[in-house]
């Protein structure tokens, strides 16, 4: 009787007494020292003594087992399987590998007969295609119930053997027959007709078909060497004695399939899957034996990995056989991530009979009337966790508290006050020293010089156009110059001590319209604008500190992603817009010309009557059209003709959609059919930098003066005179130091939004992020970055969405396809700090790179823009939900949202949301309302709290992120509340307490 309660002897039909007993109680509890025989049939008589030795055994599930199979408690099969691989969980002897299924066939080759590799499973099943004599492409294995049903058939009925000592295929041959003669299964005199068919050489699809191993030689190929059938027993042990050696370890004459290998998991074991018909049985045969050290059985499996199960099935002639179903269905089952551990841990065959029953409850069966077996089912792209299988449902003492549960979360990513002066920043510092190491060594990648590079350009073109329009809106007082130095001091010392160095700084619209503001303020007062700036930054920094001391980051966790998609979607559309906008721009500037009539116009200047004839003017085709003006003449029509130039507008527009289309399809190259998949990573990688490149060469090739980068040739201030150091008045009255504190408040909320949205963007959850977040941390740094920056009368940088969307996408990644079939699964990012860096340094030695960056056309960083836009807004939910709207109900996607929230109440949270977004690109739109934008960001905060009136917290918890309630109120005793109440004096602002449990004073003032 098995420790589940089954009475295993009661399940076999009566046998002689030629029979090895059930083990005892000693065994059952995993103490077995030598092989174990199970699935031996025991005489009726003998069962009855059996069972009264374990008439009182209980199951795990506590009734009590009297051992009889009427009385046998019916415990659901997904019950037992969990109590199986519950209880040796610990256990050191199974332990658990993973497995290669390869299933062999007995198929005749002329005259004599070999075992022939038909299919193999390392997730998902390959068959030999006999026509192309080629292996098929994996797909997921579609299996019959009849021969699921026959497969449990013939495990019940059929030899079971567990833990078998034996290093040799000839060894584990003796073994199962030996067993079956006992079991009356097999007649003795059809011993050795077995044991020759069991030893028939082993072809695989890898080897030619008249290979033949030199000292391996089939039970067949030996006796025909031999002068007489008679023989045939002697040359058999020849061949055993030979093989046997061979089995032993000397694999060197063995010609397995080692390029298959790469695709075989490390520590992997084999299962061997033999099945055929041979015409002197009468009645089908069926073993299964797991072998208690995994061995290398020669040539049985095409790669060097040794073997722990072998499931052996041997059956009459029949035209209606299902022998090779039967087998697919055995190698199924061991793929199988619950019955492959099951094998490992099973003790006993009702164990095993256990696992196919679990598997056939959690079987989906497809109507014949309604599928084609013959079509192959494609690999999912993701395969879902088994985990549910395994583990039993965990039973709650008490019902968690999602309030709770999410105030939990929030103080594991940091976003909990503590109550402590810079205790937020204390507690990022501790999180993120112990990955700082790490930082640097996970940076070792062509992944990462590829997001370099791409990032350096996507990053050097804005900040360069960014100084253009900075100088004309501060007088020259900040331009390129002062943009690239910035981005090196900013880029630099962010990368090297933020808390999330995947976030990319760079400048914004924002702080542009900020800036022109304050120049004008400062100009009609009559100021040094950049020493009244130099105070603006500087309370900005102080300001941001004491926001950082009192942890004011942990507000962030209001922004839900209602207001972050907005946001990013926002900027998405900025970056597509003016990168369309930029090359339209070109068109204006250099038109196409369309009447070639005119382009050979002359310019010529016609003298009226008054002027004297004796002037030096002629009608020559170069005038000075002013003095013509002026002296009355009349200019012809080819003055007012655009000059000729080739069609700089359509070449540009070739180099900004070819930049765009290459970047994109090299992007999704990984996922290609063709190539090997380090090549096709490696493109992927650097599609980008491709595109670049490509675009810059067709440039240079057809000659067309299309603009080009421009970037600043001396490393000085563009404002003659101004040196790197500002003054703190330079002639400004004294009170501008209190002036300036107004606008420093609205300079910290846009930097303190900008920052945070972009950083929480970068910190979502399907993101995989596993070194922890560090909003305090990040603020800390930007506050000291902006008084470094005010200081030396630079450019204010903060952390910019699209590029920093940008940047951790281009460090994703993904899992290898090791198994045959099996689709990359996105496994996180390269979490890191050398590319931020890199990049910025790489920008502050832009200046040094002159030469080289001026022959990079402007139309093709735009088509970077536009592709940056466009991929950013991937992965967003609002997108797809603005895409489903247009969408009839049969052809929308299987989301799950739309499957638990009704399709009414998707659209109105979609409309809403949109109509949020366009409220803040009108803002933005305005100068005169653009400085409110930040103001517009902590509004819809406002907005996704009032939709608590109209959603359900179920809707709002799948369209969207739950914000915290303020008016929730946990249940305190009286003591309690009075130790936080007199230890809230002694810090700022109140502790976040989340836990239930009741603490003594003395122990909350520890803590604290």
């Amino acid at each position: 009787m098995d420790p589940l309660g089954h009475d295993e002897a009661s399940k076999d039909p009566a046998a002689d007494h030629k029979i090895k007993l059930p083990l005892d109680e000693k065994d059952f509890e995993g103490h077995r020292a030598h092989s174990v025989f199970i699935g031996v049939h025991v005489p009726v008589e003998r069962r009855h003594s059996h069972r009264r030795h374990h008439h009182r055994h209980k199951s795990p599930e506590g009734s009590v087992n009297t051992g009889l199979q009427e009385c046998r408690p019916s415990t659901p099969p997904s019950q037992r399987v969990q109590f199986i691989l519950g209880e040796d969980a610990t256990d050191e002897k199974h332990e658990i590998h993973p497995l290669f299924s390869e299933m062999e066939e007995l198929v005749g080759d002329g005259d004599e007969m070999e075992w022939k590799e038909t299919a193999r499973w390392i997730k998902f099943e390959e068959d030999v295609e006999e026509g192309g004599n080629r292996w098929s492409k994996p797909h997921v294995a579609t299996l019959s119930l009849h021969s699921l049903f026959e497969l449990r058939s013939l495990l019940l009925n059929g030899t079971v053997i567990l833990d078998m000592e034996a290093n040799s295929i000839e060894q584990i041959s003796d073994l199962v027959l030996d067993n079956m003669i006992n079991n009356n299964s097999l007649p003795f005199d059809k011993k050795g007709k077995v044991r020759e068919a069991l030893m028939k050489r082993h072809r695989h699809q890898h080897q030619t078909k008249n290979h033949t191993l030199p000292f391996i030689r089939s039970f067949n190929e030996t006796k025909n060497h031999s002068s007489s059938k008679n023989k045939s027993i002697q040359k058999s042990a020849s061949y055993v004695s030979i093989h046997r050696n061979h089995s032993s370890g000397d694999l060197s004459e063995v010609q397995h399939n080692l390029a298959f290998m790469k695709k075989i998991p490390m520590g992997a074991e084999a299962s061997n899957i033999l099945v055929g018909e041979v015409g002197f049985l009468e009645k089908t045969l069926s073993a299964f034996v797991r072998l208690n050290t995994a061995t290398i059985l020669g040539d049985l499996t095409e790669v060097p990995v040794p073997t722990r199960f072998l499931f052996i099935l041997l059956g009459p002639l029949s035209p209606s056989s299902s022998y090779h179903e039967i087998g697919r269905a055995m190698a199924t089952l061991m793929s199988d991530e619950v019955f492959h551990e099951v094998a490992y841990r099973a003790r006993n065959r009702s164990h095993l009979l256990a696992g196919i029953d679990e598997f056939l409850d959690a079987v989906t069966v497809l109507p014949p009337g309604e599928w084609d077996p013959a079509i192959r089912i494609e690999p999912p792209a993701a395969i879902p966790s088994q985990n549910a299988r395994k583990r039993p449902p965990e039973k709650m003492m008490e019902e968690i508290d999602e309030e709770e549960q999410e105030q939990i979360q929030r103080a594991e990513a940091g976003l909990a006050r503590t109550g402590i002066l810079f205790g937020g920043l204390k507690n990022d510092i501790k999180r993120k020293a112990p990955f700082y190491l790490s930082d640097f060594k996970d940076a070792f990648s062509t992944q990462c010089i590829a997001s370099w590079i791409f990032l350096y350009f996507a990053c050097l073109s804005p900040i360069i156009t960014f100084g253009g329009l900075l100088s004309e809106a501060t007088g020259k007082n900040m331009a390129a110059m002062e943009s690239l130095v910035s981005g090196f001091v900013c880029g630099v010392g962010y990368g090297l001590f933020s808390g999330q160095p995947l976030s990319i700084l760079g400048s914004t619209g924002p702080v542009l319209v900020f800036e022109t503001i304050v120049f004008d303020f400062c100009y009609t007062m009559k100021w040094n604008y950049m020493s009244f700036r130099f105070w603006i930054g500087t309370w900005t920094a102080i300001i941001l500190l004491i926001l950082v001391a009192i942890d004011a980051s942990a507000f962030v966790c209001y922004i839900t992603r209602f207001t972050e998609e907005n946001f990013a979607t926002l900027i998405a559309f900025i970056f597509i817009y003016k990168a369309v906008e930029n090359v339209w721009a070109i068109g204006k500037k250099f038109p196409i010309t369309v009447d070639v009539n005119n382009i050979n116009m002359e310019c010529s200047c016609t003298w009226n009557d008054s002027i004297s004839s004796s002037s030096n003017f002629s009608n020559t085709a170069t005038v000075n059209q002013t003095l013509c003006q002026q002296l009355n003449g009349t200019l012809s029509e080819g003055c007012f003709t655009p000059p000729y130039s080739p069609d700089i507008f359509l070449m540009s527009v070739l180099l900004f959609l070819g930049t765009f289309v290459i970047s994109i399809q090299l992007k999704d190259f990984k996922n290609a059919l063709y190539f090997p998949s380090k090549v096709r990573q490696f493109i992927s990688d650097f599609a980008v930098i491709i595109a670049i490149c490509s675009m810059t060469l067709l440039d240079y090739y057809v000659s067309i003066p299309t603009p080009k980068l421009e970037v600043p040739h001396e490393l000085k201030p563009t404002l003659p005179g101004r040196g790197w150091i500002i003054a703190p008045f330079n002639h400004n009255p004294f009170y501008t130091v209190f002036v300036a504190i107004p606008p420093a408040l609205l300079g910290t909320i846009l930097i303190f939004m900008d920052q945070q949205i972009t950083a929480v963007i970068v910190n979502r959850k399907e993101f995989k992020l596993k070194k922890g977040c560090g909003y305090h941390l990040d603020l800390f740094v930007l506050a000291i970055l902006i008084e470094i920056c005010s200081v030396m009368g630079l450019p204010w940088f903060v952390a910019a969405t699209v590029l920093s969307i940008t940047h951790v996408h281009s460090l994703k990644l993904e899992s290898e396809c090791a198994a045959p079939g099996d689709k990359p699964q996105f496994l996180g990012v390269r979490e890191q700090r050398v590319t931020h860096i890199l990049i910025f340094a790489s920008i502050g030695l832009s200046v040094f790179l002159t030469p080289m960056l001026g022959h990079i056309p402007m139309p093709v960083l735009f088509g970077v823009f536009l592709y940056m836009g466009i991929s950013s807004l991937k992965g967003l939910q609002f997108f797809d939900r603005l895409r489903i709207m247009l969408m009839p109900n049969k052809y929308q996607p299987d989301f799950m949202f739309l499957r638990q929230v009704p399709i009414k109440k998707v659209h109105l949270f979609t409309i809403i949301q949109l109509t949020c977004l366009i409220c803040l690109w009108m803002v933005k739109s305005f100068s005169q309302t653009s400085i409110l934008f930040p103001l517009m960001l902590v509004v819809m905060i406002g907005i996704r709290k009032s939709l608590d009136w109209i959603f359900t917290r179920r809707e709002l918890r799948i369209l969207d992120d739950v914000m915290p309630e303020n008016n929730k109120i946990y249940q305190l005793d009286d003591e309690e509340v009075g130790c936080v109440r007199y230890i809230s004096k002694l810090i700022l602002g109140p502790k976040l307490v989340i836990n239930k449990q009741y603490i003594k004073c003395n122990q909350i003032a520890k803590e604290l």
